[in-house]
This record gives C-alpha cells, sequence and structure tokens, in this order.
C-alpha cells in the first residue's frame, strides 16, 4: 500500500514545494527543518495505526484510562540523508529505539552503481514495528537492500518507508522485491528516472542541499 500525502494539501505541500525550489534550497537550515516537518507529520499519520492499549493514569484529582502506544517502533535511516527526515519522527516518537544504517551508491566509470551496506547500528527487531526513512525514493535499491538485511538480522513484525519523494519505479521495485506487505508514505510521487537513477522532476542530492557537497570515492 502507497500513501501519497501530497494527495490533498495541507502544510505539507508547501514544504515539498520549498524543497524542490532552487531559489530556496541554498537555505541549508530550511531545507534541513522542512524534511523534519514531513517527518512529524509522516509520524502523526502513522501513530493512528498503531496498536494501543489503554492504562490508567493518576491525576492530581483522580484516575484517568488513557489510550497509550503499546508499543514503541524502531524509527531506522539510511546515513546521511535520512537524518533530518529521522529526527522528524523521533520527535514524535520521542521514546522510540533507534537503527541507522550505512548505504550508498558506489558508482562505477561506466556510469552505473551498486549500493553497498557497510554498516547498521539496531536493536533486536523481533517483533518490532520498523519504520525507515530515506527521503529519496528513486530507484529503490538501497531500500530494498536494506530492508532484506533487517530481515536477516530480526523478525519485524510490520515494516513502514518513509520518504519525501518516491520515484513509481521505486515503489515498485521495493513491492517487487519485498512484498505488497510494506506500506510507504510519500510526501509526493514522481513518474520519471534519469539513466543514472534520479527523480525527474526530484529535487536534486537531498544529502548535499541538507549537509554540502561530498567526495566520491
Amino acid at each position: 500500500m502507497v500513501i501519497n500525502l501530497s494527495n490533498k494539501h495541507s502544510l505539507l505541500t508547501n514544504w515539498i514545494a520549498e524543497l524542490r525550489d532552487v531559489n530556496v534550497q541554498g537555505d541549508r537550515m530550511r531545507f534541513r527543518r522542512n524534511l523534519q516537518r514531513i517527518g512529524e507529520v509522516a509520524a502523526f499519520e502513522i501513530s493512528k495505526e498503531l496498536p494501543f492499549e489503554e492504562v490508567e493514569v493518576q491525576t492530581p484529582l483522580g484516575i484517568h484510562s488513557s489510550k497509550m502506544l503499546k508499543q514503541q517502533p524502531v524509527l531506522a535511516t539510511i546515513l546521511r540523508a535520512g537524518l533530518p527526515l529521522h529526527q522528524g519522527m523521533l520527535n514524535y516518537f520521542d521514546k522510540a529505539d533507534n537503527a541507522f544504517i550505512s548505504a550508498y551508491r558506489k558508482h562505477h566509470t561506466d556510469g552505473t552503481f551498486e549500493i553497498c551496506l557497510d554498516y547498521m547500528s539496531c536493536p533486536s527487531l523481533d517483533d518490532r514495528i520498523v519504520i525507515i526513512s530515506d527521503p529519496m525514493l528513486a530507484t529503490g535499491a538501497s531500500l530494498v537492500k536494506t530492508i532484506n538485511f533487517m530481515k536477516d538480522e530480526g523478525s519485524p513484525s510490520l515494516i513502514y518507508v518513509v520518504c519525501a519523494i518516491a520515484s513509481v519505479v521505486g515503489i515498485e521495485y521495493i513491492h517487487r522485491e519485498c512484498g505488497d506487505d510494506i506500506k510507504i508514505w510519500c510526501g509526493d510521487i514522481d513518474e520519471e528516472l534519469t539513466a543514472k537513477g534520479y527523480i525527474v522532476p526530484g529535487l536534486g542530492d537531498a544529502g548535499d542541499l541538507a549537509y554540502g557537497s561530498k567526495m566520491q570515492s
């Protein structure tokens, strides 16, 4: 299942427009903050689907039966571009456990690339709800490799993917390789990919726009 949060206008669509806008992208702090805001909205929407339980809360004047999350999720992100989106989700799921994955494109001289996954730090994933944030779902290769790696490390009960912008190709690839039970939450969805695997119109390189350009080795 795929949820496109831009299908209905809200402040989120304004933030997506600013992420895309070359006249606004030069403000790195605003770029990071807009990604955080999208993460906050996604966290709030996802929270409506998570299991809860009734707990008794002592107030100064009595006891109230309140609804609370039955289990905190594991928030996972792909370094480095995913950090602002992850932080936005952590602002809302502020008691969540966290996982960090180093997955990146290793480019070759012929223009092709492969996905390298060098590192993951995470709690036990058995019977946990895992929410993976990555701002750009382009080809889907890095997310598929991340999802499969996490499944090898444990047995999550449910996996969500959160991204600012997704491509149709990437969404289809995730569902083809990982199953339709992976629910994808997107700030917006674009139709095209370039030959080098970048989303069109997209917004460019989210990691560079958030943190500055990087060397490619």
